[in-house]
């Protein structure tokens, strides 16, 4: 799972940096928050962290 979401933030960033449309940008920018997002609890979870809820 962590390395489809790894992929999917590169794919985010690489689709944000091509992109000019300010409305994309914002939804391109909230879609790579929550991949983040989600992939710190993955990694919190995988270390064996106490507080491992999601951030949101």
């Amino acid at each position: 799972m962590t390395m489809s979401l790894e992929t999917l933030i590169e794919e985010l960033r690489a689709e944000l940096s091509n992109t000019w449309d300010p409305a994309e940008r914002r939804l391109l920018i909230a879609e790579l928050d929550l991949a983040r997002a989600e992939l710190q609890v993955i990694i919190a979870q995988l270390s064996g962290a106490r507080d491992s809820e999601p951030p949101f």
